[in-house]
């Protein structure tokens, strides 16, 4: 039976502009907050981890605290005992409405000839920090940058990152956001203090998907979709959203019984894939995704089982990524996967 339309309504989450509360990541927290404390904080921060757990929040927590507490030495900074800045502060408020002159974020921007997210951060854009920070801070104390995610820079964006991160001028500070360290530039990763993130508790992803979309982390579908979202907010908030945990349920139950194939029922879950709705096809690729990932851990697959398992991963990811960059039709990819798997499992 399907969700009551109320349940079904979509509620777009706060961004992490103006999130005020950070769920489960006290520790790195608190590593930040004792850094800026001890008057020697590193110029550039690399906080990693995956999709959706926080990262960028904390990035906000941290621009919001150093901006709204110029001197590290002042008894507000020195009796804190976290990030937290009231959502009333001047500073806070600025940096919600995207007003605050000492602040600079970069992160992907629409093409205006495709009305869709380009792939990466336009070069152009990172080039600005070399004005930001060769310029004086407008009111006086820091200025900061915070990349999301640094992940989505080109080679010549990272180069244009590495010149400030090269030669910062002082009270400077670059918060980079990455979903994986090992994919940023050696080069920049050594220039800059990491701090990993883990996947949050599912009852730190239930309350921090509830805060998101206005919902009671009691709520069944909410603990449903916080134990499927392994470890991600933001993946939970994706399958409330999106009316996306039925769907994943269904493709677990069609994934689970290959070989067989029921094509009617590959039918009716790419009936609902129709449309441009990123969230049903996130769910979708994201099911198959975790399925897969629960077969290779099992070891009920030889080598050669599992490199055929690693081939289709691939090739799936790339047919997912094309389907949604080109907004191709999604059936087949439904029935292309299942296929796929089918033979694969059939040896």
């Amino acid at each position: 039976m399907s969700e009551p339309a109320e349940r079904r309504e979509q509620v777009d989450p706060l961004p992490p502009r103006e999130t005020s509360v950070l769920y489960g990541h006290a520790a790195a927290e608190r590593a930040l907050l004792e850094s800026y404390r001890s008057g020697r904080l590193p110029h550039g921060w690399l906080l990693a981890g995956p999709v959706g757990i926080g990262k960028a929040t904390l990035a906000y927590r941290m621009a919001r605290f150093v901006l709204a507490h110029s001197e590290s030495s002042s008894p507000g900074v020195q009796r804190a005992i976290s990030l937290q800045v009231d959502s009333t502060h001047a500073v806070a408020r600025r940096i919600a409405a995207q007003a605050h002159p000492d602040l600079l974020i970069l992160e992907r921007t629409i093409n205006e000839k495709t009305g869709k997210l380009h792939q990466e951060i336009q070069v152009d854009d990172v080039r600005r920090t070399v004005a930001f920070f060769g310029s004086t801070a407008a009111e006086g104390g820091w200025r900061v940058a915070i990349v999301d995610v640094v992940d989505e820079l080109n080679k010549s964006g990272a180069n244009a990152l590495l010149k400030v991160l090269e030669e910062p001028p002082r009270r400077a500070l670059l918060l980079l956001v990455s979903h994986s360290a090992a994919r940023v530039l050696p080069t920049i990763r050594s220039r800059c203090r990491v701090l990993s993130l883990r996947p949050l508790a599912a009852g730190d992803v239930a309350r921090a998907a509830a805060a998101a979309i206005a919902r009671d982390p009691g709520d069944p579908s909410v603990i449903s979709a916080a134990a499927a979202a392994e470890g991600s907010a933001r993946r939970a908030v994706e399958l409330l959203d999106a009316d996306a945990l039925d769907l994943r349920e269904r493709v677990v139950a069609l994934l689970d019984a290959l070989p067989a194939i029921d094509p009617r029922a590959l039918h009716a879950v790419g009936d609902r894939l129709y449309g441009s709705d990123p969230g049903t096809l996130a769910a979708f690729v994201d099911a198959v995704n975790a399925w897969l990932t629960v077969r290779v851990g099992s070891g009920r697959q030889d080598p050669a089982g599992l490199d055929r398992i690693a081939g289709i991963w691939q090739r799936f990811n790339q047919a997912a990524s094309d389907v949604d960059t080109f907004n191709l039709d999604r059936k087949p990819l439904v029935f292309n996967v299942f296929g796929w798997l089918a033979e694969a499992w059939r040896g």
